[in-house]
């Protein structure tokens, strides 16, 4: 179940790879990379199924909600019965034929997701621009790993999301984020490890140092504030306000 994170495709063709040569399904999360493609590919295509979401921090919304793709009609057919509280195809309205859930999205919700799928190119264009500005402020800053955008990936910018380079400890983060957070300058730590939850910790018994790569990335994280209308003098004034808190911290 590989994940688009951030909205950047890359490497889902070795993902492929991987799961013809072993014989295994994909299934793609692509709620994060509306619009991306890789080599031409279409996020959401690579897989047998594949997930978007429209929370309204994504690309485009829908309030709440998502959809499902899939060209297997026995999978799509599952995922109606799902949705639907359990009704079989033909069954009728009173016919469950398995344990369902209530999860219809509104034909409201609907119309809002059409006309903002419409915009998709332009909403693209306007986040690809603010990543562009961060690009081009933050290149010469040694201290930071800034994402980019890989030869023949086109990405749909989610978020933005900086690293910090090894000789900035977890505290170091945290102090950044809390100090850039006083200031008026809204950050995040994207994202904290899965296993690490306290669900998962109870049911699974998962524990620091299991997945020490996700780890170490995690403690590095920042996310900076990121929004198709971001003008470029706020741009500006978030990347002072990091550089700012990193000569504090590195110091």
């Amino acid at each position: 179940m590989p994940v688009e994170v951030f909205g950047n495709p890359n490497g889902m063709d070795k993902v492929c790879e991987i799961a013809q040569k072993n014989n295994l399904i994909i299934i793609e999360d692509s709620c994060e990379a509306l619009g991306s493609s890789l080599n031409g590919k279409k996020a959401g295509t690579f897989g047998a199924m594949s997930a978007f979401a429209f929370y309204p921090n994504k690309q485009i919304t829908t309030g709440e909600g998502g959809i499902i793709l899939t060209d297997n009609d026995d999978l799509a057919d599952m995922c109606v019965s799902l949705r639907n509280q359990g009704r079989g195809k033909g069954s009728g309205w009173l016919g469950h034929v398995r344990l369902g859930y209530n999860y219809r999205i509104s034909d409201i919700n609907c119309a809002i997701g059409i006309v903002q799928l419409s915009r998709i190119d332009e909403i693209k264009a306007k986040r690809r621009q603010v990543a562009n500005w961060y690009q081009e402020i933050l290149a010469d800053e040694d201290r930071l790993i800034v994402p980019t955008e890989m030869k023949d990936c086109d990405v749909s910018w989610f978020v933005f999301v900086v690293r910090l380079k090894e000789q900035f400890t977890l505290e170091h983060r945290d102090n950044i984020l809390k100090s850039m957070n006083e200031q008026g300058i809204q950050v995040g730590n994207y994202f904290p490890p899965v296993h690490l939850q306290p669900f998962m910790v109870e049911k699974f018994g998962y524990k620091p140092g299991d997945f020490p790569v996700t780890e170490s990335v995690s403690k590095s994280t920042i996310a900076l504030p990121f929004y198709n209308n971001l003008t470029k003098d706020k741009v500006q004034i978030v990347c002072q306000t990091l550089k700012i808190s990193l000569d504090k911290y590195s110091a």
